[in-house]
């Protein structure tokens, strides 16, 4: 029991202390002093050394011999590389699973792309007052799409990049209204349709299209 009371709390820190680093809440580059992140978590040392690690593993974390531990830093080139390898990653699983998806996949994606569309039209209306919801209804559409991909070790790897291409939409506050809107409609479909090459299509210029509004938006914050 005391077992799993441990493993619950090393994983509700490393899911907090990951949300906090991917909304902002912990700024890049930040210092994370464990005398202080035990009090704001209320975490022992050795849960938080061993979460810490685990992050830096992922990369939201940098661990310096001798300097401790710090939030990763954020770049264009870091952006752009986490960009190609998200679509590398989604495109493999998202073929997969529509080649092996059955009813019950396709009733998931339409419920995961109605949440995200009742969202997305309260952003259109210049209602941004739940960004992380909008944002976690964004991250179940896509899981969602891939999710009948038998690949665990591919969706794994896919959930680490989202969640690094998804710091930098907070970041920057990025929202492209409703062209993305329109391509979650389209990935949507062509995914139902089972016209694997129209989804894939669709995903890339997703993406590629995000990327270049990051981009923008990034520089501008450097300027």
């Amino acid at each position: 029991m005391k077992k799993t009371d441990s493993n619950t709390v090393g994983s509700n820190t490393y899911d907090t202390i990951k949300k906090d680093i991917i909304f902002g809440d912990l700024q890049p580059g930040a210092k994370l002093k464990l005398e202080a992140l035990k009090k704001r978590y209320e975490a022992s040392v050795s849960t938080l050394r061993e979460t810490l690690n685990r992050l830096a593993s992922e990369g939201f974390v940098v661990a310096a011999e001798q300097r401790g531990f710090f939030v990763a830093p954020i770049s264009k080139d870091d952006l752009m590389e986490i960009a190609d390898m998200r679509v590398l990653l989604e495109s493999r699983a998202l073929k997969a699973s529509i080649e092996q998806g059955d009813t019950e996949w396709e009733a998931e994606v339409v419920a995961a792309y109605h949440k995200l569309k009742m969202m997305e039209e309260r952003m259109q209306s210049g209602d941004h007052s739940e960004k992380e919801v909008w944002k976690r209804y964004d991250w179940e559409f896509h899981q969602a799409l891939i999710s009948a991909c038998e690949s665990n070790t591919l969706k794994h790897l896919h959930s680490i990049i989202f969640d690094k291409y998804l710091r930098y939409q907070i970041l920057t506050l990025g929202y492209r209204g409703k062209p993305a809107c329109d391509e979650h409609k389209d990935m949507m479909e062509a995914a139902l349709s089972r016209d694997t090459k129209k989804a894939l299509g669709v995903l890339e210029q997703h993406v590629t299209h995000c990327l270049d509004s990051l981009v923008i938006d990034f520089s501008e914050q450097l300027a």
